[in-house]
């Protein structure tokens, strides 16, 4: 139990495996089925599979910058993915929902950082859409770090909550 404790939330490392595991598989499955970029099947009227190749950040941010991005969002995907190992490592036993954001965030780190060193680019393959404008397209690593970085919200929001509600009480009583 001592062990356990010292290893902090690390043995959830298994959720952001089984994503990133999840979304290299997606990822495959699209360029299989799809085979050549800007490739389109429609599945439902807001919704088609779109083969998509990212070589910037969000958005393509920065996509056309010549090759250092590849390195720059690399570089930056790797920070992240150590900085929340070393904050796994902190939580305690009852922060699961911070377990569950610092996973899903970090899945997708390592996942779109695994297609930029192996594939010069991000391969993307969901396409949402309304009439005819077109939500970028995105993958699962992209959904498990949005999932994330709404869970951390969240965390803060009911934090903020039940401390407020604390204090209250408290100085209430």
């Amino acid at each position: 139990m001592a062990e356990q404790k010292s290893l902090g939330a690390l043995y959830t490392l298994w959720i952001a495996v089984v994503v990133f595991i999840v979304d290299q598989a997606t990822k495959l499955w699209s360029e299989a089925v799809l085979k050549v970029e800007g490739t389109v099947i429609e599945v439902v009227p807001f919704f088609n599979l779109r083969l998509a190749y990212n070589k910037g950040a969000a958005f393509s941010f920065l996509a056309d910058a010549g090759g250092w991005q590849k390195w720059f969002f690399a570089l930056i995907a790797l920070g992240v993915s150590v900085m929340l190992i070393f904050w796994l490592k902190k939580l305690q036993s009852n922060q699961k929902l911070l377990m569950l954001a610092y996973n899903l965030i970090l899945a997708g780190a390592l996942g779109n950082l695994f297609d930029r060193l192996a594939y010069g680019h991000v391969i993307d393959f969901l396409d949402f859409y309304y009439g005819t404008y077109h939500w970028p397209a995105f993958n699962i690593a992209d959904v498990g770090i949005c999932v994330g970085a709404g869970l951390l919200i969240l965390d803060v929001l009911i934090s903020d909550s039940s401390s407020t509600e604390g204090e209250v009480k408290h100085g209430n009583s």
